[in-house]
């Protein structure tokens, strides 16, 4: 069955790096765009990232560009989101999911469970 499965969520100190991981199954999700999303306690889920699905084009939320890359590995059929020089702000449920539409569709079809990232100051 499709499935997408989040990992690499943990408690890192502000100005800190996490790598998060995405790794995906049951599908031909080679063939799907993978997109990152968040969402934080009490506010709506926003875009984040996505790659296309040959990795050759990455669409960022302004609130991430220069800090946050996406990547694609698909001998290991996974996705890779680094964040680094990380904040507060960036604490969330951190999901990844798959559309065959685009990059900058953010309607996507299939979901992660999620992984929390919490970062303090």
């Amino acid at each position: 069955q499709a499935q997408l499965v989040e990992s690499g969520g943990e408690l890192v100190q502000a100005g800190g790096s996490l790598r998060l991981s995405c790794t995906y199954s049951g599908r031909t999700f080679d063939y799907y765009h993978i997109g990152w999303f968040r969402q934080a306690p009490g506010k709506e889920r926003e875009f984040v990232a996505a790659i296309s699905w040959n990795g050759f084009s990455t669409n960022y939320a302004d609130s991430v560009k220069g800090r946050f890359a996406i990547s694609r590995d698909k001998t290991r059929s996974t996705v890779t989101l680094r964040m680094n020089t990380l904040k507060p702000e960036d604490t969330a449920v951190y999901y990844c999911a798959a559309n065959n539409r685009g990059i900058r569709d953010l309607n996507y079809d299939y979901w992660g469970q999620g992984t929390q990232v919490t970062v303090s100051s």
